[in-house]
């Protein structure tokens, strides 16, 4: 994200940036609160959780490396949308957010790459909301599976591990947890197999024409 930035910029940056070696199940922000702190995720997993007014919540996110958590807010100055916690343990940038708030007054390169990440992030989820009303539970699994044999590629291009719970990764699709073993259910027709969280893409051309259709 801060690629771009001049040498002088990212000076300037590192003086208001802390790295921090965080341990699993560490809240790092709460929804509600004020806004005082922007996350980039370097290593490790992050979930977003909200919470509705009955009290029910629901995990509406997992965030990998690398990626920023929830930058609008800190940008808008508004309470937090969301609250992140880190299933794993994890290693972040944390960045003051009146210090960046200040630092974006005179620096427009900075406000640029900002921009750029908030262009990118609306991008983002405005897909993931085409994809909740375009696609079905098992297009939007296979799409995860061939984006994580992408991912993993360098180890085995038909073999891959999930890297959190199905719980959590019904979460992540966008769907119930019965629907996701429905959804890997109709996968198995398309060669997906799985053993816990080792997954088996035995014919990738063929789950790629269906979450790709012509």
């Amino acid at each position: 994200m801060f690629a771009p930035l001049s040498q002088p910029s990212l000076i300037r940056l590192g003086a208001i940036t802390t790295l921090a070696d965080i341990d699993d199940g560490v809240t790092l922000c709460r929804e509600g609160d004020r806004a005082d702190k922007l996350h980039v995720l370097l290593n490790g997993m992050v979930t977003l959780s909200a919470e509705a007014a009955n009290g029910r919540s629901a995990v509406v996110e997992v965030v990998r490396p690398v990626r920023h958590l929830v930058l609008a807010t800190v940008l808008a100055g508004l309470p937090y949308a969301v609250t992140a916690v880190t299933i794993t343990p994890a290693t972040l940038l944390v960045i003051g957010a009146a210090e960046l708030q200040a630092l974006l007054r005179d620096d427009p390169a900075l406000g640029n790459v900002l921009m750029h990440a908030q262009a990118l992030d609306f991008r983002a989820m405005v897909r993931e909301v085409c994809d909740l009303k375009l696609r079905t539970a098992a297009e939007r699994l296979g799409c995860y599976l061939l984006e994580l044999s992408q991912e993993q590629q360098s180890r085995n291009n038909n073999q891959l591990r999930l890297p959190i719970g199905k719980q959590l990764l019904a979460a992540r699709i966008g769907c119930r947890h019965e629907n996701l073993s429905r959804a890997f259910a109709s996968l198995r027709e398309l060669g997906v197999e799985t053993h816990g969280k080792r997954v088996i893409l035995h014919d990738i051309q063929r789950l790629r024409e269906f979450v790709l259709p012509t």
